[in-house]
């Protein structure tokens, strides 16, 4: 038995169980089902095309003579069926996708957006080359310092090779539990996406964990805003046209920016700067007590839930059915407050079979999470809907049952 088949097929087979079926409890185990099945989740294709041949290569070179050789051929072609499953759930999500802007723009948003979803995903990419991270027409200007707090304080700008100008802009806040990650890890085909269509897109770090804690991630993500206020318009941005997006913890960041315009708590010695945006599109998001944590006397308030009162921006939520980090109850239940609270804008594409992290490959599922956002936006802006009043005074509610997030953020 070659150990170089047996290897792929029972390393290929172990991911796909936990893509497929993605236990979420216990929590040890919802790890391990992010943890090992995150990658083959988003591009089965290449898991298919590295056992197809794998196993044409061994019975080409006579290697499947022996019961054991016989039963992990049986094993990869069952493997093989359960990639299938998985690739046909990403390829569908433009259903989900479709629905979720049915039901919060209306039937007719069709007739009210510039930009509606793409008659054809990027095949190419999503079939072969699903980690390609630029686009020829696209420029990264890298490393632009928006605070004093240096590597954590710095920020990368997306735009067109033309640099067109008075553009919309997007801010994007990256995951990691508020303890890791960085700027260019997360969410890049999205910024790219929009950066191609003539947008700027904003990319910014922010200080983490142990260093420092609540609220001092919100207020570097308030600097970024204000930031843009200031000196965006030197890249072509227009100010006026601001949106805020994150992954996992920065989903919650970007959440709490949509819901807290001009709250002083989070803008110290900037209190003057406008820090309204248009809307928020927010990916995978950790919606519970920051971090987990419940000290002694009263539970902090949930985030970004405990700071949605009445009138807010438009909102754009997607979250996987598989989350074993943010969970998606957790999303089901912010969506649900978001609504009760007022008349107001909510898209909420659930995924199904949608894990953790969605967003790091040019996926089938996130290339369609990527329209359904690019469309939420253009619908927006060509709605004539300005940047949320700034003259709304900063408030918090709670309202209905308490449905939190996974314990800690990713």
């Amino acid at each position: 038995m070659p150990i170089g088949y047996l290897l792929p097929v029972v390393i290929a087979a172990w991911c796909t169980f936990f893509a497929l079926v993605a236990p979420r409890r216990p929590q040890l185990v919802a790890r391990a089902s992010w943890f090992f099945g995150m990658v083959i989740n988003e591009v089965p294709f290449l898991a298919i095309y590295l056992l197809t041949a794998a196993t044409v290569m061994a019975v080409a070179q006579g290697d499947l003579d022996s019961t054991l050789a016989k039963i992990a051929a049986g094993v990869a072609v069952l493997t093989i069926a359960g990639l299938a499953v998985v690739a046909w759930r990403g390829v569908r999500s433009d259903r989900a996708v479709g629905e979720a802007l049915h039901v919060g723009l209306g039937d007719d948003w069709r007739n009210r957006a510039s930009a509606s979803l793409r008659r054809h995903r990027p095949w190419g990419r999503i079939l072969f080359i699903p980690w390609l991270r630029t686009r020829p027409d696209v420029v990264r200007i890298r490393n632009v310092s928006y605070g004093d707090a240096g590597r954590r304080n710095l920020l990368d700008l997306y735009r067109r090779r033309d640099a067109p100008q008075d553009s919309p802009v997007l801010i994007y806040f990256h995951g990691g539990g508020f303890s890791g990650g960085k700027k260019s890890r997360e969410a890049r085909p999205l910024l790219t996406r929009l950066a191609s269509q003539g947008w700027v897109c904003v990319s910014a770090n922010y200080r983490l964990r142990p260093e420092v804690t609540f609220p001092d991630h919100q207020i570097d993500a308030k600097k970024v805003v204000a930031w843009v206020r200031e000196h965006g318009a030197a890249y072509g941005a227009d100010p006026s046209r601001l949106f805020v997006s994150g992954s996992s913890a920065g989903a919650n960041l970007a959440g709490l920016c949509a819901l807290t315009p001009n709250d002083p708590r989070f803008q110290p010695g900037f209190e003057s700067a406008d820090t309204s945006v248009s809307g928020a599109i927010l990916l995978y998001g950790f919606y519970g007590r920051y971090f987990g944590e419940e000290p002694a006397g009263p539970p902090p308030e949930l985030q970004p839930q405990g700071f949605v009162r009445g009138e807010t921006p438009p909102i754009f939520v997607a979250h996987g059915t598989n989350d074993g980090w943010g969970t998606v109850e957790g999303a089901r239940d912010f969506v649900a407050r978001l609504r009760r609270a007022g008349d107001n804008t909510v898209v909420y594409a659930e995924l199904p079979g949608g894990q953790h992290s969605f967003d790091v490959f040019h996926s089938a599922r996130f290339e369609a999470v990527v329209d359904g956002a690019e469309a939420f936006a253009s619908w927006v802006l060509d709605g004539s809907r300005s940047v949320w009043p700034a003259s709304r005074s900063p408030g918090r509610a709670v309202a209905g049952p308490v449905t939190p997030g996974a314990p800690a953020p990713g």
